[in-house]
């Protein structure tokens, strides 16, 4: 038996006939599963922008300073975002993004005509950066919180949407938009002014996901309450302090503020996604196995408690990473996110000049899909694409656990090429040139890149 090919099974009942669908006489294909690539879109490990060539990725990291894209309270100049934008999206791969107002060991990079106005600003250094100074602005000051009112709203109507565009982290507040000054902690935005700023990405992003920093319920005394918001989270002390360890000291831990937050927040990860930051003193090491300090967490366990779908990391791009490290990471993220394997294929016979066919889906994953793209079938004819044929599903929303989803179509006979033809599968990404969803199965990209081949289709 070629292992590489669907097997061809003769339980007529494995899929229940219903109306519309082919009978107990169709022919059912049951679909050999193969762990998914690593560089799936919109999930894995992400390297900072132009870093990440020595690992599998399809998404990329960058900032920007607000200094450097507002220019008036009611002004802008997207180049230098447009500009990174289209630098990711040239290699192929979707963006993360943030945008920041302080930066240890960046000064002098707040919006000018604030300054002008005469927003006052705090200098000090900060703890852990080895002397780096920051300057944090006043932010109760009523000209800054009407700039970024108008800020975020002015890059909502532009970015909303945009398929360059993967995921976004709110940023603005904080250092390097993390949502903290520490150890100045008193010079962080009150819960007023952070309820501003998630009003206002609540009101701008509708279509692009927008994460923040920590989970916070009703009763946290530091964070305005954002977990019955439409807002997805970002750990960026991942397998460091993401695992609760019972300890009070330790209440900051990720998985310990999301519990504080309520059920809200620990569901969040089924509607909204869930991303993060490798600690950087785990980068690399969290994948041996051995990692060599007890402060470094099981990262599978990790990945399974906060249902991550992406993480940024830079340890796996340098040079010199060891083979068995670099095994046991892909096999690691692989399971991070999404994992879609199509299960079986049925098709025919010829009605009225068309074939009925359908296959169902599975996520073997640990978190669903979050974007809405659209899945369609395809004939493959001597490894050629011959029509694609929109399908009547969707992959979002599909959680780990859940029945499998049914997609179905119907092929004219018409169209079908004389000898053999190939039905294959495919859910294309919206971006030109970007990485399509793959499946968890052995006959993707078999005939065709990009295409899950299901199996022969005549008239």
């Amino acid at each position: 038996m070629n292992l590489h090919r669907p097997l061809i099974l003769s339980i007529a009942a494995l899929i229940p006939p219903a109306d519309g669908r082919a009978g107990d006489d169709a022919t059912r294909i049951a679909l050999q599963y193969a762990p998914s690539p690593a560089d799936n879109p919109l999930k894995g490990l992400v390297p900072y922008a132009g870093q990440g060539g020595r690992f599998p990725h399809s998404l990329e990291f960058d900032y920007v300073g607000l200094g450097e894209v507002m220019t008036g309270y009611d002004a802008f100049d997207w180049a230098p975002l447009d500009a990174r934008l289209d630098a990711i999206a040239g290699r192929g791969h979707q963006a993360i993004f943030r945008v920041y107002l302080e930066y240890p060991g960046r000064l002098g990079i707040l919006p000018e005509f604030l300054l002008r106005d005469g927003l006052a600003v705090h200098r000090y250094e900060v703890a852990d950066t080895d002397g780096k100074q920051v300057e944090t602005p006043d932010y109760e000051d009523e000209r800054l919180r009407r700039a970024l009112a108008s800020f975020i709203a002015a890059m909502g109507d532009r970015y909303d949407g945009d398929p360059r565009l993967g995921f976004l982290t709110a940023g603005l507040l904080g250092h390097w938009g993390e949502w903290h000054t520490y150890p100045r902690e008193e010079l962080f935005a009150s819960r007023e002014v952070q309820r501003e700023v998630l009003d206002a990405f609540e009101a701008a992003f509708e279509s692009t996901p927008v994460l923040l920093r920590y989970p916070a319920g009703d009763d946290d005394g530091r964070m305005a309450p954002n977990a019955r918001r439409p807002f997805g989270y970002h750990d960026d002390s991942f397998a460091w302090a993401t695992l609760e360890t019972g300890r009070r000291q330790d209440s900051w831990f990720y998985m310990a503020l999301l519990r504080a937050a309520g059920p809200e927040a620990l569901d969040a990860w089924k509607t909204r996604p869930i991303g993060g930051e490798i600690r950087p003193e785990a980068w690399g090491r969290v994948f041996d196995e051995d990692p060599g300090d007890p402060r470094i967490q099981d990262f599978r366990r990790c990945v399974e408690q906060t249902h991550a779908s992406w993480l940024m990391d830079s340890g796996m791009s340098r040079r010199g990473v060891p083979d068995d490290r670099r095994r046991r990471a892909e096999a690691e993220v692989r399971r991070m996110g999404y994992e879609f394997h199509a299960t079986t294929f049925e098709h025919g016979p010829a009605q009225s000049g068309k074939i009925p066919v359908a296959v169902t889906i599975e996520n073997r994953g640990v978190a669903p899909f979050y974007a809405d793209w659209r899945p369609e079938f395809g004939l493959i004819a001597d490894g050629r694409e011959v029509v694609p044929i929109p399908a009547d599903g969707s992959l979002a929303g599909l959680l780990p656990g859940d029945p499998p989803r049914r997609w179905s179509a119907s092929i004219a006979t018409a169209s079908l090429p004389e000898g053999g033809v190939t039905l294959a599968l495919r859910v294309p990404n919206p971006m030109p040139g970007g990485l399509p969803v793959r499946f968890a199965n052995a006959s993707q990209d078999l005939d065709r890149p990009g295409w899950l081949s299901l199996g022969p289709i005549g008239r």
